[in-house]
């Protein structure tokens, strides 16, 4: 349960959300992806009552403006991985020909061209993971939420994710991450602390990190 959370996160931020399992991060970041109605207060988002908004309009305002990238993937695996990567696509006014282009990019980007026609099922932890970021990117959302954006991935693909959160951070996607790494707050600019619902700590960060090289 969260406790009198306050927060406010302006257009281009990149904010990290820490705490111990159970502290709410999960919580969290379903109502600030419009997934969970069920809170108290009020919630604004480009300006939008979230907290009045009906649920079709609610859901709507979410799926043109927010990226997501879970924990446990949410890949539909009745779908390859090429229809997987379209569905972004398909809230929004996008010509099919452009369509398939963002997706024949995003299938480049993160080096998963030859999996475009195998489904969920069929790749790894990782690949799904991969697979979950680049949906979660391929619309240029205004807003991009990941919980443990990864956590299923080796160093260096990791590292490759993070380098590009910064690259889309840096064109002016906001970014709110939920992770226990460290390593990955590192690439924020402001790290709250949930412990028990409440917000423990809230300070920004002077990252030390090079600006990123390469990104998938």
């Amino acid at each position: 349960m969260l406790r009198r959370i306050n927060i406010e996160v302006q257009e281009g931020d990149f904010v990290t959300i820490m705490g111990p399992s159970g502290a709410g991060k999960s919580t969290l970041l379903a109502i600030l992806g419009m997934l969970d109605a069920e809170f108290d207060g009020a919630f604004y988002f480009l300006d939008q009552p979230v907290h009045e908004l009906k649920p079709q309009a609610r859901m709507k305002l979410g799926k043109e403006n927010i990226g997501f990238v879970f924990q446990q993937y949410h890949l539909l695996d009745n779908l390859t991985i090429y229809e997987n990567l379209a569905i972004p696509l398909s809230y929004r006014n996008i010509k099919s020909a452009e369509c398939a282009a963002l997706v024949a990019d995003a299938l480049d980007r993160f080096q998963i061209v030859g999996k475009k026609d195998l489904y969920p099922s069929q790749l790894s932890g990782g690949q799904q993971q991969l697979v979950a970021v680049a949906r979660a990117v391929i619309a240029s959302p205004k807003l991009i939420l990941a919980d443990e954006p990864t956590g299923n991935l080796h160093s260096k693909q990791g590292e490759e994710i993070m380098d590009l959160f910064t690259r889309l951070n840096d064109e002016g996607t906001t970014i709110i991450q939920v992770t226990h790494s460290e390593s990955n707050a590192a690439y924020s600019r402001r790290i709250i602390q949930l412990h028990d619902g409440w917000i423990e700590g809230d300070r920004e960060v002077s990252s030390s990190l090079p600006q990123a090289q390469q990104v998938p």
